[in-house]
């Protein structure tokens, strides 16, 4: 049995993020066919990286966790160091070495695990680009790593340092078409193989969107937000599009129910209701009550909480900046997307006066689901990649 790891900087049940989780759900599939490490940090939180896990290992739904130290917290100079070197547009591997460290987690302890043990693993599997386990991990083993960059249009993905990282992996997997054609496109790595498969998506109970509404005493329509709460996702934006859709439309009920860690400022208002993390089972029950799914992000790569309303026939509202969410929207016919404030209201008033065309979009938005992201296709290519390392 072949055995291989997968890298990610935060791994463990509490852990709110999407690569991480993306991370988790891969790593347990896996482990019937594979023997499965992860390599990770002991961080929780990825404001500080401050070590949070006390054990140097651990068993997590039958998968191995190997834990290493965070040498030294994000530094408190990370984000003007960024600003600063993002403004300059001269980028230089030297500079962006420093980000690296400064952004975190900066865990050698993990780079010299990868080191020394790389004869022990047939395939290391990096996910995500843009941190440190992956800028000084993925060059130790690069004749056999899987790169799964989870790649987006942003200034990060300019850096110098990816020029020549994007040219090493064995194999990439890319969650979108859209994520292929712009790392091909900047990096012109289309000799390297590769498969473009995102995430399964499953419910492992069945929502009950009434006593959802009971337990957190929400009546009438609502739009419902899943994820970290901050401004990497846009959500201030979203909360000034809603205020004023309300002062807009003074006879809407509508509310706007968040789900996730809280990390900026919510609006204190009677029809925006914050529920911090919930279990899964609330999470599922609240989207399959929602009248859709909003997510405001500019950059996603993927997004499974757009996957996971879908598969509860529950159609999405997207930023059409994001290509990654316009391309779900587009290709489903499940979900629909604005630019502005305005385009903003006109989604919401389409969706609450044409009921037939709304009940369409849920058909489809399931449809989308079934055809694309069955975990039986995604695993089975996975083992095609990894077996042919």
């Amino acid at each position: 049995m072949k055995r291989i790891a997968l890298v990610n900087q935060r791994y463990g049940l509490e852990v709110n993020g999407g690569s991480e989780y993306y991370t988790r759900l891969i790593a347990e599939r896996l482990a019937g066919s594979f023997e499965v490490d992860v390599i990770t940090t002991k961080a929780l939180e990825y404001t500080t990286w401050e070590d949070h896990y006390t054990g140097d290992e651990e068993v997590i739904n039958g998968v191995r966790v190997l834990r290493f130290p965070v040498a030294k917290p994000r530094a408190k100079d990370f984000n003007e160091y960024n600003e600063k070197y993002l403004r300059s547009k001269r980028y230089d591997t030297d500079s962006e070495r420093i980000w690296f460290e400064k952004q975190g987690p900066y865990s050698p302890a993990a780079i010299d695990y990868i080191r020394k043990n790389k004869d022990k693993y047939d395939v290391f599997i990096f996910v995500t680009y843009l941190y440190y386990l992956t800028t000084a991990g993925l060059p130790e083993v690069a004749d056999k790593a899987v790169f799964i960059p989870t790649a987006h249009e942003e200034p990060y993905i300019h850096f110098k340092t990816f020029e020549t990282l994007f040219k090493l992996p064995k194999a990439y997997i890319f969650l979108t078409d859209e994520e292929k054609a712009l790392v091909q496109g900047l990096f012109h790595c289309e000799d390297i193989p590769c498969r473009v498969m995102g995430t399964g998506v499953e419910v492992d109970c069945t929502p009950d969107a009434g006593a959802f509404r009971r337990k957190f005493g929400i009546e009438g329509d609502y739009v419902i937000y899943v994820g970290r709460i901050d401004e990497g996702k846009n959500c201030p934006a979203m909360f000034r599009y809603f205020l004023e859709y309300k002062k807009r439309r003074p006879e809407s009920g509508l509310k706007l129910v968040l789900m996730g860690k809280q990390v900026c400022d919510v609006p204190k208002h009677k029809d925006i209701i914050s529920l911090g993390f919930v279990s899964e089972e609330d999470k599922f029950s609240g989207i399959a009550g929602a009248k859709c799914l909003w997510l405001p992000s500019n950059f996603e790569s993927l997004s499974i909480s757009v996957l996971e309303a879908m598969t509860l026939s529950v159609p999405v509202i997207v930023n059409g900046v994001c290509e990654v969410l316009k391309g779900h929207c587009i290709k489903s016919n499940g979900g629909l997307y604005y630019t502005n404030y305005f385009e903003l209201e006109g989604v919401l008033d389409y969706i609450f006066s044409h009921d037939r065309e709304y009940g369409i979009m849920c058909g489809n938005a399931r449809d989308y689901i079934d055809k694309n992201y069955r975990w039986d296709v995604i695993i089975n290519n996975f083992k095609e990649v990894i077996n042919s390392i």
